[in-house]
């Protein structure tokens, strides 16, 4: 006898692999011993091809229970439209199937299609009956729509409609509960004289609403508002008991506003008070209930508004903001499961195209629409965005609604989260409520991710190329003029954008693109993610144009596209440092091997001074000639100093290291220079050197304090070698040190290297090379205060180290006074200092903005550190160090100051050189002063790390306030 376990049909090969199925369809009469009943097997198919089988089952078995199971059964085994609709509700809306299990009538009309009238329902009724009736039709109208939507998933012979006619049939819905809501409102009122317009605002004014939302509702009121309020509040209410909330928090002033206003009233503020976002919410505004006249009143107010704001002064900045709040508020965990909010999510799109919208829309009225894919359409139909483009972002823009749909149908919950991808009971649903099907062995679920994140992807790539690749095809030269943007327009989508001059932009874009060479083609791959990352810059115009310089210098460099290709972080990082800086850009181009490192951050910022400064000497040792040795080290140290900008500009180092790094390339510079020049002279005087040569760093160099475009403070010091006479010796040092200056000073592809002896014995009138008794002779008899004072800064740098030691130690005496100073040597600084700050800072210069000699400035701070050296260094050991920094720690630690006072001043000392040494870089070359306003003000607080959305105002006062603490400090102690 054959085995029956393997000739009967199990509940499972329908999907029904719940453990209750069985007693279930037994219940309902559909399955007996042998398997499924006469006549049942298109019910058990109709199951199988439900959202969850089982679920659908549950519901069908609950709905006997409830209502006339003979007539429902007979009449879903007959009629094909109904069992494709109703098993379809009930494996996609545990909601819905709860409404049809408690209202057992409800799926006749799944039947007969009858709508019911929502007007109808509650003429005359009023309180909890209105609420009622309302909430039950308009559940029941739901349940059409989702039915019409959801039938042909179980019956494939129905027809499926298009997401815009089921976003448009809920939206109608909508509207027509709204009108319901205010009729209740109004029969409860009764008679009055008040006038009340209800504009329904987001997804129910572009007609695009989903099963789950908020309809958000501006109210306009004439005569007696107080009654219009009365009558705007008990809508909502009833509409909120039986329908859905409602929102009006987009009326003026928000939450805090009036809930009504008048139509001047409304005026008045959208003309005086709006701002962008508000104009970019009435894009969607059309009155839905009330007064008809007056709503139409309301639009014929707000939309040359609407079509004209794209001339407010930072438009484009405001919706940039907009922008970076919404993708802000998605939790990190979540922003690749967010349809709504996420990366390549539904409000990429949207934002896209109503900036789109609103930029374009002032000329061209076909742009003027509410919703989202027919905006799209028009955008691609007026050569906007590409026909393609425009499709593939519908479609996309289609399927994540789709999904949005479906996930709020299955408990009429608003929700936008994709499913995990290691849920794949969830995923399996969804994909069959979408309508995805298992596709070359892969499983639905699998299909759904790929899917999904295909759509996601295509969305975020067209929302960052949305505004550029038009631009592109605008300045080609395809003949097609359906498929690309005028030039006029182009200006001014670029305009929308941030450019200051549109049309130079477009003939860099276009510079950049024309040909058919590999090259153009990369180029034109890149820069529609690089035009928007440079609208975020302070100078998008002024980055644009390097980056056009940089690219035509480096066109036959073979790597350089391809990295801006192949590492995104690199075209991010490219951007910012463009689009901020005007000293990178040259350094860059002459240096180009820095931009590899841009794709890697350690290699970037984490490259230690002394191995950088060591590989230097390495390198210009090979070059035996100090010609082909300066020019080596000249090039080295170009690369060094655009590696530390870059990583400077980009956060990735602290002032100090930056610094040092700055000061650690300069003394390599100077010790190779020295080794090259003393080789070279050597050979002139028959192969040896007659002396010994250091170099002694003095001012920011001997701190290690330096900053871009620094020059070297030096002073030289030699010594006889045995058998040569002091005066040789000096002779000799002299033409070595005198040859080393002219090449690093000789006219280059570089800017000269400056190494300035300003601070030697008498000055410029001293000699440029003393021996080490010359120095000790002339410190001894004719030294001044201030020499002392600049000897703090000594330190040695280069060529003999025997040498540069003996002249520190030497000078200990005079920069560390045994008995500190008197109180004739504390006037004279004073006086020294007091004249300094009245005769350098430059005529016109604030001296609240000036980071040298300003009030609170690097001066400031640096003579009072240095006061405090002169006078305690000699008992106080620790206070023996060319560091600022350094010398405040040590101050601090003996007590010489307070912490509250070496907190203030280490804090002022660091802004002022960090902005010193940003507004060099933003304005390409040195400078003290902070600019305070405009572009300049704007780069160098990003530079700073002040956020691009934030006011640079914020920074400026923060100066301000915190080099005016620091001034007080000083007051206290250099001058009491």
């Amino acid at each position: 006898m054959a085995d029956r376990a393997r000739t009967v049909t199990s509940p499972a090969r329908f999907g029904l692999t719940d453990d209750r199925a069985d007693a279930a369809l037994r219940a309902v009469g559909w399955w007996g011993d042998g398997g499924p009943v006469p006549g049942a097997e298109r019910m058990l198919a109709a199951l199988s091809r439900s959202p969850d089988p089982n679920l659908a089952l549950r519901g069908i078995d609950r709905m006997r229970e409830s209502g006339p199971w003979t007539e429902l059964d007979a009449a879903l085994r007959d009629d094909v439209r109904l069992r494709g609709k109703l098993i379809a509700v009930l494996g996609a809306s545990t909601a819905l199937a709860d409404f049809l299990v408690a209202n057992p009538d409800s799926w006749r009309t799944l039947s007969t299609g009858v709508r019911p009238d929502l007007i109808a329902v509650v003429d005359g009724v009023t309180g909890p009956d209105a609420v009622k009736a309302l909430r039950a039709a308009y559940r029941e109208q739901l349940l059409l729509i989702a039915a019409d939507d959801l039938g042909h998933l179980v019956e494939p012979e129905l027809a499926a409609p298009a997401y815009d006619d089921v976003a448009a049939r809920l939206t109608t819905l909508a509207e027509e509960a709204l009108r319901a809501s205010l009729v209740v409102a109004q029969t409860e009122q009764g008679p009055n004289d008040a006038r009340l317009a209800v504009i329904a605002m987001g997804k129910c004014g572009g007609h695009e609403l989903n099963y789950v939302s908020d309809v958000d509702v501006v109210f306009v009121g004439e005569d007696d508002l107080d009654v219009a309020t009365r009558l705007a509040s008990r809508m909502m209410t009833v509409a909120g008991a039986a329908c859905f909330e409602v929102d009006a928090a987009l009326r003026p002033e928000g939450k805090a506003g009036a809930l009504v206003r008048t139509l001047e009233g409304h005026t008045a503020y959208y003309r005086r008070w709006a701002r962008t976002w508000e104009f970019q919410a009435l894009l969607k505004a059309r009155p839905v209930a009330g007064d008809a006249e007056l709503g139409a009143a309301y639009l014929d107010v707000v939309r040359p508004m609407v079509w004209t704001a794209a001339d407010r002064d930072g438009f484009v900045a405001d919706v940039q903001q907009m922008r970076r709040r919404v993708e802000e508020h998605v939790p990190a965990e979540l922003v690749e499961r967010e349809l709504k909010l996420g990366r390549g999510g539904l409000r990429d799109v949207e934002f896209a195209v109503q900036l789109l919208q609103l930029v374009h829309g002032r000329s061209d009225d076909t742009l003027r629409l509410g919703s989202t894919t027919a905006a799209l359409a028009a955008l691609g139909a007026g050569g906007y965005v590409g026909r393609a483009d425009a499709a593939g972002l519908g479609e996309s823009y289609r399927f994540l609604r789709t999904l949005e749909h479906r996930l709020q149908l299955q408990k009429l919950r608003r929700t936008h989260l994709f499913p995990d991808e290691n849920d794949i009971f969830d995923l399996r649903w969804l994909a069959r409520a979408a309508g995805v099907r298992p596709d070359r062995g892969r499983a639905v679920e699998q299909v759904l991710l790929s899917e999904f994140r295909r759509h996601a992807n295509r969305v975020r790539r067209l929302h960052e190329k949305l505004f550029y690749r038009p631009l592109l095809e605008a300045v080609a030269n395809v003949p097609t003029e359906t498929l690309r943007l005028t030039a006029t327009e182009a200006a001014a989508r670029l305009g929308a954008l941030g450019y200051a001059s549109p049309e130079g932009a477009l003939n860099h874009i276009s510079a950049l693109t024309s040909g058919v060479s590999r090259r153009a083609a990369i180029q034109g791959a890149l820069l529609p993610v690089l035009l928007d990352l440079l609208a975020h810059t302070p100078d998008p115009d002024g980055g644009l144009l390097s980056y056009r310089k940089m690219s035509e210098a480096l066109a036959t460099t073979p790597w350089y596209l391809r990295l801006l290709r192949d590492e995104g972080a690199v075209v991010e990082r490219i951007a910012l440092l463009l689009g901020t800086s005007k000293l990178v850009p040259e350094m860059v181009t002459r240096a180009p091997e820095v931009l590899r490192l841009l794709a890697d951050t350690n290699e970037l910022a984490g490259r230690d001074p002394g191995e950088v400064a060591q590989s230097l000497r390495t390198a210009v040792a090979r070059h035996r000639d100090l010609r082909g040795a300066v020019t080596a080290a000249r090039s080295l140290r170009r690369h060094e100093i655009a590696r530390v900008a870059c990583a400077d500009l980009l956060g990735l180092m602290e002032t100090p290291a930056v610094c040092a790094a700055l000061s650690s390339v300069w003394v390599a510079v100077l010790q190779s220079a020295l080794a090259a020049a003393e080789r070279e002279k050597a050979v002139e005087h028959g192969g040896w050197p007659k002396a010994k040569i250091a170099i002694i760093g003095m001012g920011r160099l001997g701190g290690a304090e330096l900053g871009y475009n620094s020059d070297a403070d030096v002073m030289f010091v030699c010594e006889a070698v045995e058998g040569v006479r002091d005066d040789d010796a000096v002779k000799f040092a002299s033409s070595v040190v005198e040859s080393m200056r002219r090449a690093l000073g000789a006219p280059s592809q570089d800017p000269p290297l400056e190494v300035d002896v300003g601070l030697r014995p008498q000055g410029r009138q001293g000699a440029l090379v003393r021996t080490l008794n010359s120095y000790v002779a002339y410190y001894r008899q004719w030294s001044e205060v201030w020499e002392a004072q600049a000897l703090l800064r000594a330190t040695f740098v280069a060529g003999d180290e025997d040498l540069g030691t003996r002249f520190l130690d030497t000078v200990n005496e005079f920069r560390y006074p045994r008995k500190g100073l008197d109180a004739t040597s504390v006037r004279e600084i004073r006086r020294i200092k007091a004249r300094v700050d009245n005769e350098r800072l430059p005529r016109g210069a604030d001296p609240t903005t000036h980071t040298k000699l300003g009030r609170g400035g690097l001066a400031d701070i640096e003579w009072t550190v240095q006061l405090l050296q002169l006078q305690h260094a000699h008992e106080v050991p620790s206070l023996r160090t060319t560091a600022t920094l350094e010398g405040l720690v040590a101050a601090e630690q003996a007590e010489l100051i307070t912490s509250d006072d070496a907190a203030e001043l280490r804090a002022a000392w660091l802004l002022a050189t960090s902005v010193r040494n940003a507004a060099t870089l933003v304005r390409g070359k040195q400078t003290d002063q902070v600019p305070t306003s405009g572009r300049e003000l704007f780069a160098v607080a990003s530079a700073l790390g002040y956020p691009s959305d934030a006011d640079p105002g914020e920074f400026l006062d923060a100066y301000r306030r915190t080099t005016r603490r620091a001034r007080a400090v000083v007051e206290r102690i250099f001058y009491d």
